[in-house]
């Protein structure tokens, strides 16, 4: 959300917008608003409670621990339109088919069944049911979509990506409790994930990562410590982005711990 800050300072607007899980919500707000998408991102997040998202008090399914409720208002009040054809930029929203694990792309029809399909954390969030299949969050196949970016036809990617994923994986050993062992390998599996798909389009086109400046990152439902992400974001992408040199084909990013140059790896 705070890189968003930083693109639109410099006068970045996208062709395209591909997102998955809580990236195709912000990728529909961008979409739908590609000359101001900072202020309604900052005003969706900064305003959102745990509660919101994740509402206590309402009967769940044996399908998930939470209903959609909250998730439905939350896109509701995001300012979109009813269908992904009305969105002023072409939009992708990757989900995962729940039956045969593929990569699904949402780039036509409902606009909010795409959003919750992607959004649908297995366990957490129910399955949605969008043109005969049950769909899910399409992170498992998909955490951060350059593929799919690149099937789309995108001719160069800059890639917005919120998390202790998407950046190199200090060795350290977890403590031995069944918790802390399936978090860390979930950590390095979806790491192992990003960087190979990462390493696969880059050989190919331009890809850019952005900073997030974030050294410790909160749970997932700590809405509360949005400003300060935003704020940190912001800065650290705009200093990225004012240093930054793109030749031709590469992975250009900077490791979250260095302060250092912008670091480019043409293919």
């Amino acid at each position: 959300m705070g890189a968003a800050y930083a693109l639109e300072q410099r006068g970045f607007v996208p062709d395209l917008v591909v997102g998955t899980s809580v990236g195709a919500l912000n990728g529909a707000i961008a979409a739908a608003h590609p000359d101001r998408a900072a202020p309604w991102l900052d005003h969706v997040w900064t305003q959102v409670r745990r509660r919101d998202v994740f509402p206590l008090g309402y009967p769940s399914s044996r399908a998930s621990d939470f209903a959609d409720r909250g998730l439905r208002r939350l896109i509701a009040r995001a300012g979109l339109p009813s269908r992904i054809e009305q969105l002023a930029l072409p939009f992708v929203a990757v989900a995962m088919d729940l039956a045969t694990g593929a990569q699904e792309l949402l780039d036509h029809g409902d606009l909010e069944s795409a959003l919750l399909a992607s959004t649908a954390v297995p366990g957490i969030l129910p399955p949605v049911d969008r043109e005969g299949q049950t769909l899910v969050d399409g992170a498992p196949v998909a955490y951060v979509p350059v593929r799919a970016a690149q099937d789309a036809g995108a001719a160069s990617l800059v890639v917005l990506s919120a998390g202790p994923e998407s950046w190199p994986v200090r060795p350290t050993m977890p403590r031995l409790r069944a918790r802390a062992i399936s978090a860390r390998a979930g950590l390095l599996r979806l790491h192992h994930q990003i960087e190979r798909d990462l390493h696969a389009v880059c050989e190919c086109i331009p890809t850019v990562v952005l900073p997030t400046g974030i050294d410790v990152w909160p749970a997932p439902w700590d809405f509360g410590q949005s400003p300060r992400l935003i704020s940190t974001a912001s800065r650290a992408a705009g200093g990225f982005l004012d240093a930054l040199r793109v030749t031709g084909p590469g992975l250009y990013r900077r490791d979250e711990q260095q302060a250092g140059p912008v670091r480019g790896e043409p293919a």
